[in-house]
């Protein structure tokens, strides 16, 4: 998509969903909502049309495992895979299929008591599609035997993951995969072991919602309480008040065509900007209103 996009929609339409979990653009334009009141699609074109809608939305009398959409992840065939409160689901286009992972232990402490909660999905660089669960981690591969088309695997902390409560996964440049966790914070697996990044950490535990990996191959993460990670491959920094980042609680990332950071979470939008920009200032973070700054 390019531009500016201005999305003029009636009360119907916002009423069908309040929460948004996650937005994934497909190849042809559409644009795909993860809520907690199903999977909803944003046609663009759509709008131009009289009388037909911008938006549709799917839900479990559609064939949706669950409407309570966590995580997006539109693979390199086309297919759309959907993790849930209740499981995850495959859709074609045209249907809906189930896809079944083992269930955890469910996790009261969370306020999310569901055992079969998928918290992330991500397509590694081999086809291979990763789930974030709270019971580790689970990879599923279509090019070997197995059930559903494919064969399952999982990786826990019997295998060395600080924690089987994964929120978020990725796959950085060099092929190593990162984990986010709820409580143990971060590591990544070179396909032989786990190295567990060494942050500031308290005794409720290490809430690390999202990865992020930027144009020069740095990762990004934010820990609950304490501002945002960047490990360069090399040295781990830690950002927060004194750099002008006023939320300790930032849940996602994003870096524009410029190799700006934009950063979201508790009290709003931030713009990171590098030390070497004129704009700092001697600082990094700035807070982003409805007024900018956006230059």
């Amino acid at each position: 998509m390019g531009g500016d996009l201005v999305v003029l929609a009636t009360k119907k339409i916002y009423n069908s969903f309040t929460l948004i979990y996650i937005i994934v653009e497909d190849a042809a334009g559409n644009v795909w909502f993860g809520t907690e009141r199903g999977l909803t699609k944003y046609v663009p074109s759509a709008s131009l049309r009289a009388g037909s809608a911008s938006f549709i939305n799917f839900t479990e009398k559609d064939g949706l495992v669950n409407n309570d959409v966590w995580s997006i992840v539109i693979d390199s065939k086309g297919i759309i895979w959907i993790g849930t409160l209740q499981g995850a689901s495959r859709f074609n286009g045209e249907v809906f299929t189930p896809f079944d992972l083992p269930e955890a232990e469910p996790d009261t402490n969370r306020g999310v008591t569901s055992s079969r909660l998928v918290h992330s999905i991500m397509e590694d660089s081999h086809g291979k599609i990763w789930f974030g669960t709270n019971g580790g981690a689970y990879i599923y591969d279509a090019s070997l035997p197995g059930g559903q088309g494919g064969a399952l695997t999982n990786i826990s902390t019997k295998d060395g993951l600080p924690d089987n409560n994964v929120n978020d996964i990725l796959e950085d440049k060099d092929g190593n995969i990162w984990f986010a966790t709820h409580y143990k914070g971060v590591c990544y697996w070179d396909g032989t072991s786990f190295t567990k990044m060494p942050t500031k950490e308290r005794d409720s535990g290490t809430e690390v919602w999202s990865l992020y990996e930027d144009n020069s191959g740095s990762i990004w993460f934010p820990i609950e309480g304490f501002g945002v990670y960047r490990f360069d491959g090399e040295s781990l920094t830690n950002f927060h008040e004194k750099d002008g980042l006023a939320s300790g609680a930032i849940q996602c990332i994003f870096e524009d065509r410029e190799g700006r950071l934009w950063l979201g979470g508790w009290m709003g939008l931030f713009r990171y900007d590098s030390p070497a920009s004129p704009r700092t200032a001697g600082k990094s973070f700035f807070s982003v209103t409805k007024y900018g700054p956006w230059q």
